[in-house]
């Protein structure tokens, strides 16, 4: 493992709300400190908003929507959403580095993941809504039906910390391309790029009032006030089940729409007719990429008995390779994890896999050499069942579970055997098996011999408790559009 992370001089950014195209500090003047999770120490405040913030940057919105923004063309619209990805791009090293600095996350997956899917997502939906169509259908010769979309109104776009900027343009560039305003509430662990993205907006040319920003906690903080606003007509989020399920009861008072991608406990299924080789190397990345925090991530592996031993020796001995450590050196594979309390959430988990019976195979606990940072080993389980909590429940972190099995049946009823559906991957060369398979997983997005392979036309998001709805291509402007139909009689 590496020593300590080293001292390593960057400007952080204090983060403000932006509320009618200016940065403003609360109206009560509350902060709180933003912890770098690599080293533990202060990188900055972070304006502490409430329902008083909040409401200003909802009406500014409601204004907003009545202004020049509804009066541009959709061409000047989505030159604007284009113009906010070129900018990224052109800030890539900077939010990069903010992005690494709030997550802890290894600075070359920022700067080749994170930031450059963010631009993209704004390049997609600029070209992509003008390739949408409406309905139209002839009644005999009685009447014309015909359909038209409007935009959803004002949209809460609540975010959260493990793919912060990735996953917040993911929702505000369709947002922006079907013509709401939004106001967005980061997590609060992660505020530094969505400050800049709202600065960002405004050198785009998005009009005052279109894209605010207030920054904040959940529960009798900015998340709630959001949500429990009557003027905001949608709320979009991405985050924890339980989360969500707080958001549906306080959404309920006033019918908002939703449109939720939640946790996920998601199958990595290998049958003994794969390419092993290509079986492993994609799975030390969809367990520990991102340092696990992945909602997508493998974390229950399924293996074929008949190859059950070979995967593990050479599964354990790759991920021995894995370099945990200073976010900013290139080397670091797994960098730390986002927060003290999110750390003792997940090693809690290890101490439970043991007192379920449980091997720790692999990792486990903090690498030696690090005394500050939240930094935790790859960790490789074995020996647990299906009926154990480790298996059944998110942990969100670089832990995995390995268990045999002996028929294409059973790992069916396995992989389906939970209350989350989000995604599945099927590993085999096989082709009747793989469609065979993957029609049965009951998961939002199943994956056949790779993982996290993303067309952004294709639909996104869970089944059972792993979401609502779905995004991409059309499926995002669903969502952030209405639809009326207009019958003329003939």
């Amino acid at each position: 493992m590496q020593q300590a992370p080293s001292a390593v001089k960057v400007k952080a950014i204090d983060c403000l709300h932006f509320i009618n195209g200016e940065f403003v500090p609360s109206v009560d003047g509350k902060v709180f400190n933003n912890i770098n999770p690599a080293t533990e120490e202060v990188l900055g405040i972070v304006a502490e908003g409430g329902s008083a913030d909040v409401d200003l940057a909802v009406q500014a919105a409601k204004k907003a929507l009545q202004g020049p923004w509804k009066k541009m063309t959709a061409s000047e619209r989505t030159a604007i959403v284009r113009r906010i990805g070129d900018l990224i791009l052109e800030r890539k090293d900077e939010l990069a580095y903010l992005e690494s600095l709030d997550t802890g996350k290894p600075l070359w997956l920022s700067s080749s993941t994170d930031i450059p899917r963010s631009a993209y997502n704004f390049h997609f939906f600029s070209e992509y809504i003008r390739t949408l169509s409406n309905e139209a259908s002839q009644t005999d010769d009685v009447a014309l039906n015909y359909s038209i979309r409007r935009p959803l109104g004002v949209v809460g776009l609540i975010n959260p910390w493990n793919l912060p900027l990735l996953l917040l343009t993911w929702k505000l560039a369709p947002a922006l391309a079907a013509g709401n305003t939004v106001v967005m509430k980061p997590a609060e662990l992660t505020p530094m790029t969505a400050t800049v993205l709202a600065e960002i907006c405004r050198d785009a040319g998005v009009p005052d009032g279109v894209v605010n920003l207030v920054h904040g906690f959940g529960p009798n903080s900015a998340g709630a006030a959001l949500v429990e606003h009557p003027d905001v007509n949608g709320i979009t989020f991405t985050g924890e089940t339980t989360t969500g399920m707080a958001i549906m009861a306080s959404a309920s008072t006033t019918l908002k729409r939703l449109s939720y991608e939640l946790g996920g406990k998601n199958p990595n299924i290998i049958f003994a007719d794969s390419d092993l080789d290509e079986v492993i190397e994609t799975t030390l990345k969809s367990s520990f990429i991102n340092q696990g925090e992945v909602c997508l991530c493998g974390s229950r592996i399924y293996v074929e008995r008949s190859i059950y031993d070979q995967f593990l020796d050479k599964f354990v001995e790759k991920t021995k390779g894995l370099i945990v450590g200073d976010p900013f050196i290139q080397e670091t594979k797994v960098g730390a994890l986002i927060s003290r309390e999110h750390y003792e959430r997940v090693t809690s988990y290890i101490e439970l896999a043991k007192e379920e019976g449980g091997h720790i195979l692999l990792g486990g606990k903090r690498p030696e050499g690090f005394e500050k940072g939240y930094y935790l080993e790859p960790t490789i389980i074995v020996g647990l069942d299906n009926g154990c909590r480790v298996v059944r429940e998110e942990i969100f972190g670089p832990v995995v579970t390995v268990i045999p099995f002996d028929s294409e049946e059973e790992v069916i009823e396995q992989a389906n055997d939970t209350h989350y559906g989000l995604s599945a991957t099927i590993w085999t060369n096989d082709l009747r098996r793989a469609h065979r398979v993957a029609g049965q997983i009951e998961a939002g997005i199943v994956w056949v011999n790779t993982w996290f392979l993303r067309d952004l036309r294709t639909p996104f998001g869970g089944m059972k408790q792993s979401g609502i709805g779905r995004e991409g291509g059309v499926h995002s402007f669903e969502f952030y559009t209405e639809l009326t139909n207009v019958c003329i009689k003939l």
